[in-house]
């Protein structure tokens, strides 16, 4: 007579040894992030079928149970030298709302200028053109000056 095992799945936060969850399959899992730091975490997920063979599964995942954190002055990766000059902040759902801390303060981007540049120098390009009144419109009543005023005749 064969083997038959039921199936079954070990789930593992990190790189703990104990299993948050050893059950029978189909099964459903809660994981509490609350209980975890901030930070990056990985989800280990092994299961064995009914013929033995163990599957596997990695899922990364990232825990932000405080408040989020905002920082300008400074990217990701970037290279700088000198003295720093940087703005932090924090934001939290449960913190009460403060309109001075709605808005996150930074510089306006480059693109943003540029646009504005663009779109005044397009409207002074357009005002200039529509100063000349094409030649086949300028005796039209719309253009033409007005014309001197004659007496009624009696």
């Amino acid at each position: 007579m064969a083997d038959i095992r039921k199936p079954h799945v070990r789930v593992y936060v990190d790189n703990s040894s104990q299993p948050l969850v050893d059950h029978e399959l189909p099964t459903t899992l809660t994981l509490d992030t609350r209980q975890l730091a901030d930070g990056p975490h990985r989800l280990v997920i092994r299961a064995e079928g009914q013929n033995g063979v163990e599957g596997y599964e990695e899922i990364q995942f990232h825990v932000q149970n405080g408040p989020g954190i905002l920082v300008s002055g400074l990217r990701r990766g970037a290279t700088r030298s000198g003295t720093l000059r940087l703005n932090i902040d924090a934001f939290s759902a449960d913190d009460p709302f403060d309109p001075r801390r709605a808005e996150a303060r930074s510089s306006i981007p480059v693109w943003v200028w540029v646009l504005c540049l663009f779109v005044l120098a397009w409207t002074v390009w357009y005002a200039a053109r529509m100063w000349d009144v094409p030649p086949p419109y300028a005796q039209t009543p719309t253009y033409a000056p007005p014309a001197a005023a004659t007496a009624p005749a009696k």
